[in-house]
């Protein structure tokens, strides 16, 4: 019996697949380092706490704060020379990383390799809508399921990684480095070779950078969707933050956390195809709603079990293992009908700096929504009344997104019922088909030449 992703895999063009196999591979050459770096930090170059929690912060702000200027340059110059340039800087970063002796030098290396993703990602997730336009007119693939499969490729890399980096932690952690920025030089060649040259999405190229933004800031209908959305990273980055404290409060170890991120990335493999075929038939304004309160009711199963006292054996693990399969359940049901949507409230133009603001949006979500958390966790490894406390909160901004997008598909209904009896004024391509596609989650038809 073959695999279905596969199968659908195969059925793709040239372009569509080596994009997919770059996601893959860029998630394997990152999580073969990155994980990692903390402990080469501390426990080799002797960088204290905090030292260490501030290369980490500036790489993360180096990627994902950046990802907006990212897009908006891929719109610019076309796909082909971001991802080869940011191939290069992320190459010189590792490289970097493997000679750093010092503080100064690890800095450097940590934003190069966080840049590099700011470059190179916002173009690959633009050039991967075009392309599933493309695909779903032909009657291929629909374009979330092109997205789904993009979500495969990125778990089975991040899955990889850190089993090789951690088969890795004998060498010295200098060879780790030129490993992965070997991996990143398989992906440059590939891409200098097969990518074409004139690959960019509709809108492109023709004005300033600044223009794309301006369109972004003038579409209030993907702002309001965008500060709703943002809220996704920051609910999915508690499995990196949050449940290690859960553990710890479950278990007095964190010694389960691999398994559990095993489980994530089996969840997504085995289910996120199927999963994302019923929620396109859904709809968005149906699917996004109920994703975002799946992912609320993961923190709130915690938050329930948080103050009491942990079940002997195994059964200790259950808020932990329900946490994590309600979390990839939401982010299986709301992600890939984002990723299809974005290109349909930008109107299919522009699309580097529309995936490139998403992207910012949610890593600023996450910078402040997780420093306020972090602090608040610190009530919840132990059980006691105030355990559930950080958990309630993170249930919030979930839950705040789902009802966010339920009033504002809602709102565009409305729009859309008095477009109906109206007049409709001119305005530029696309721009009338942003609400509609909001509310039902269909393609727009044909906006001209």
């Amino acid at each position: 019996m073959s695999w279905a992703p596969l199968v659908l895999f195969r059925k793709l063009p040239l372009v569509p697949r080596l994009l997919l196999l770059s996601q893959l591979a860029f998630n394997v050459g990152f999580y073969l380092v990155v994980p990692f770096l903390a402990v080469h930090l501390t426990e080799d170059l002797a960088l204290a706490g905090g030292v260490v929690g501030l290369v980490l912060g500036v790489r993360t702000f180096s990627q994902q704060g950046l990802f907006f200027l990212g897009g908006g340059l891929a719109d610019r110059f076309g796909v082909k020379p971001m991802v080869l340039l940011g191939c290069c800087i992320r190459i010189t970063g590792f490289l970097v990383l493997a000679a750093a002796t010092a503080l100064p030098g690890v800095l450097l290396g940590a934003v190069l390799v966080g840049f590099a993703a700011a470059l190179f990602s916002p173009a690959v997730e633009s050039a991967l809508a075009d392309q599933g336009r493309q695909l779903e007119a032909a009657g291929v693939a629909t374009r979330a399921e092109v997205f789904g499969l993009d979500a495969i490729a990125g778990k089975l890399g991040s899955v990889t990684g850190p089993v090789l980096g951690a088969v890795l932690l004998a060498v010295p952690f200098a060879l780790t480095c030129v490993v992965a920025a070997g991996v990143f030089a398989v992906v440059l060649a590939a891409h200098a070779r097969y990518l074409p040259r004139d690959l960019r999405t509709e809108g492109s190229g023709e004005e300033p950078v600044l223009a794309g933004w301006r369109q972004v800031l003038r579409n209030r209908t993907f702002l309001a969707f965008t500060a709703c959305y943002c809220t996704y990273l920051l609910s999915y980055n508690q499995l990196y933050l949050a449940l290690p404290v859960e553990l710890t409060r479950a278990t007095g170890s964190q010694q389960a956390l691999g398994w559990l991120f095993v489980l994530a990335a089996v969840l997504v493999l085995l289910l996120q195809m199927r999963v994302t075929g019923r929620a396109r038939r859904a709809g968005a304004r149906r699917a996004l709603p109920v994703g975002f309160l799946l992912m609320a009711a993961s923190f709130l199963l915690v938050a329930v079990c948080a103050p009491l006292e942990p079940p002997p054996g195994p059964w200790a693990l259950a808020p932990a293992v329900g946490m994590v399969v309600l979390l990839c359940a939401g982010q299986m049901v709301a992600v890939p009908v984002a990723q299809d949507l974005v290109p349909r409230l930008a109107g299919e133009r522009r699309l580097g700096a529309h995936f490139g603001f998403l992207a910012s949006a949610g890593g600023m979500a996450v910078l402040v929504g997780s420093t306020g958390v972090g602090a608040l966790l610190d009530r919840a490894h132990a059980p006691h009344p105030g355990a559930a406390v950080p958990w309630v909160v993170l249930a919030v901004f979930p839950a705040a997104s789902a009802a966010g997008l339920w009033l504002l598909a809602r709102r565009v209904d409305r729009h859309r019922g008095s477009e109906q009896v109206a007049p409709v004024p001119a305005g530029p391509p696309g721009a009338g088909t942003r609400a509609t596609a909001l509310s039902t989650g269909q393609a727009p038809g044909p906006t001209g030449p």
